[in-house]
């Protein structure tokens, strides 16, 4: 049973998804600074987890490499969790996979998540570039990566398996804690089959309720989980106002009708988006003709906003993605959902002299 809040209603643990937005004039170096500045602040104001996703070849978002991000976050926080969101394993080699993550549990232990994707987190041809073998086309081969995955960190291997010795990683006792992330109905059948805990990204699918219950439904209980976890990560700003969360959320509704045209381009200003806004208000279907969810609004609105979510997920955890063009906005938006939520964290700090947000 769920602890009730203080102005009634479950308690939803509150954590963030961090694309790394570029910010038009600015660099996507000053993003990832960005990233690691966020993250110090999530973490002092109490947010539950703090996941990093994975893209290649956009000017819209910096991290490429989320092992390379997590490091340095988990570096400078204290409390919160820090994983991927995730990692796109048909990328690598599940050894690899295990052995970084091992070594981060190893460093922060009880700290390191290893959130896992299907999807290339790039279009194809970036997709292909990626490959170490580009004679052929990599196989579909995501369901034995994950057992095999699974097997190296949990040491699961039988005994006379060649690889067997592989499974002495480099952060035990320490492992990660591993969830499946996906949009699509397959990676929730597969996340019950196997156990894992599943995080289902409404922001690019906000259909998901019925593949959420699925999940529920084919779930079998495991050494890793007893009971079916679900985490639903939806898109979120707030600010004081209604009416300022709407103006700030322009940028991101102006990167996301030229993605969905096909154009990718870095978070335009504010008032160049609300022009473009104004100019092009038609905009395209998304995943299966859908609208993707936006959430925005005052504080108490985007509140009651991500609970609905939740509740229709039957999700014990939201995950908030945040994009902006100023950073700034964005710190003050992740500031007053923890203020409106009561997370128990400390008030919020300053942004930190060793970084340089994108302040317009």
């Amino acid at each position: 049973m769920l602890q009730k809040s203080p102005q009634g209603g479950p308690k939803l643990a509150v954590s963030v998804l961090d694309q790394a937005p570029i910010s038009q004039g600015f660099s996507a170096a000053e993003a990832l600074q960005n990233s690691v500045d966020l993250a110090r602040l999530c973490d002092r104001l109490g947010y539950a987890r703090y996941w990093v996703a994975e893209h290649h070849g956009t000017p819209m978002l910096a991290c490429a490499s989320p092992e390379a991000l997590i490091g340095p976050i988990a570096a400078v926080t204290q409390k919160i969790r820090v994983g991927s969101g995730g990692v796109m394993l048909p990328h690598y080699s599940p050894l690899k996979v295990a052995e970084t993550f091992s070594m981060f549990a190893g460093l922060y232990p009880e700290r390191i998540d290893l959130g896992l994707g299907r999807a290339p987190g790039s279009d194809q041809k970036t997709a292909y570039a990626l490959q170490r073998d580009r004679r052929q086309a990599a196989p579909d081969d995501f369901p034995d990566q994950l057992v095999e995955l699974l097997a190296f960190l949990e040491d699961r291997l039988p005994e006379d398996h060649p690889y067997k010795y592989l499974t002495a990683l480099p952060g035990l006792p320490h492992a990660p804690e591993v969830y499946l992330l996906g949009s699509s109905l397959q990676s929730a059948i597969w996340a019950g089959q196997l156990g894992l805990p599943y995080v289902f990204a409404d922001f690019i699918n906000p259909a998901g309720a019925a593949i959420a219950e699925r999940y529920r439904q084919e779930f079998v209980a495991s050494e890793r989980l007893r009971e079916p976890k679900t985490i639903v990560a939806v898109w979120a700003l707030a600010a004081e106002t209604d009416e300022e969360a709407e103006r700030l959320s322009s940028s991101h509704r102006m990167v996301m009708r030229l993605f969905l045209s096909g154009k990718l381009i870095p978070i335009p200003p504010v008032e160049e988006a609300l022009k473009f806004l104004a100019e092009a208000p038609h905009q395209p279907a998304g995943l299966g003709g859908r609208q993707r969810r936006r959430i925005s609004g005052s504080p108490l609105k985007v509140r009651r906003e991500i609970e609905a979510v939740a509740d229709e997920y039957g999700a014990e955890e939201a995950m908030i993605v945040t994009i902006t063009h100023a950073h700034h906005d964005r710190r003050r938006s992740y500031e007053l959902i923890a203020e409106i939520f009561n997370l128990a964290g400390a008030p919020a700090e300053p942004a930190s002299a060793a970084v340089t947000p994108p302040i317009v």
